[in-house]
């Protein structure tokens, strides 16, 4: 069950996105099949092995805060686990709910990261896989942290997302973006001070966004409260090498791709070779 989810409580108002973060998802770019597609996979699977250990003990409630479409709560709900997916693109939201057709144990409904319609200490573990990319400001983002602290139980299991302050190089070195003066100089700025700004609003340089530095990622979870479990790099070397799609659909070469991903997952010199970074941590127990 959901607890009290989805019952009466304070009705929150919504911020609307920026209106070119939500071009980009409304237009530019499709959640329901990014990453349940093709080498896209890669991204989903490490995620998938990134979070279930952690669930273990029986059917628990979570919160896929910034779920999109729905593509975690799917997963989640086939372990056996009831999802509420709260995301601030109502279209995503349509999509997360159309879910339930199929999986009767998630709902969805609009919200915002920075300040959540559930109350407190409701579920047992929260998603976090998504709402800091686009928290430009350092104090937004330990709000939204916050948030997911409070309506997590007390022990309770929260995992966090964040794009690598080195993304936009290493994407640029590998899609030979980097040749382009333009990209170049996003790619300085990234590295400087982590706001990823794409003023031209070139497709696939993404939108406007923060990468992370991952030291600075783990002191962020600190400063709002959480005990950290670790952070874990994604995708690895592997996410920039487009040749590998290729070898995706053979069971022996995914599985090495997929060793490879592990295998310096937790490595601390390389975590920022990740195009994504997972930090594990859980509400401390006797809060």
């Amino acid at each position: 069950m959901l607890g009290n989810c989805c019952g009466r409580r304070t009705v929150h108002v919504v911020e609307p996105l920026p209106e070119e973060i939500a071009q980009h998802y409304e237009y530019e770019i499709d959640e329901g099949v990014r990453i349940t597609e093709g080498f896209g996979q890669l991204e989903l699977v490490r995620t998938q092995a990134v979070i279930r250990p952690h669930l273990s003990g029986g059917p628990l409630s979570i919160i896929d805060i910034g779920g999109g479409t729905g593509v975690h709560a799917a997963w989640l709900a086939e372990d056996g686990h009831a999802v509420h997916v709260i995301d601030p693109v109502p279209r995503h939201v349509e999509n997360a709910r159309d879910l339930s057709n199929r999986h009767r144990q998630i709902t969805a409904e609009v919200g915002d990261a920075r300040q959540l319609p559930a109350d407190d200490e409701t579920f047992d573990a929260a998603l976090v896989l998504g709402p800091l990319y686009h928290l430009t400001d350092r104090e937004e983002r330990l709000k939204a942290l916050g948030e997911a602290r409070r309506v997590v139980r007390p022990g309770g299991k929260l995992f966090v997302a964040a794009v690598s302050r080195f993304a936009s190089l290493f994407y640029g070195l590998s899609r030979e973006s980097l040749f382009d003066s333009n990209f170049r100089r996003i790619v300085e700025r990234d590295l400087a001070d982590g706001q990823h700004r794409n003023p031209e609003r070139r497709p696939h340089w993404f939108t406007t966004a923060y990468f992370h530095h991952p030291d600075e990622f783990q002191h962020e979870a600190e400063a709002a409260e959480l005990d950290v479990i670790g952070v874990i790099g994604v995708e690895g070397l592997a996410g920039w090498l487009s040749h590998l799609a290729a070898r995706w659909t053979d069971p022996h070469s995914r599985e090495a791709i997929l060793y490879s991903a592990q295998a310096i997952e937790d490595e601390p010199t390389l975590l920022g070779l990740s195009a994504h970074l997972i930090l594990v941590a859980q509400r401390p127990p006797n809060d």
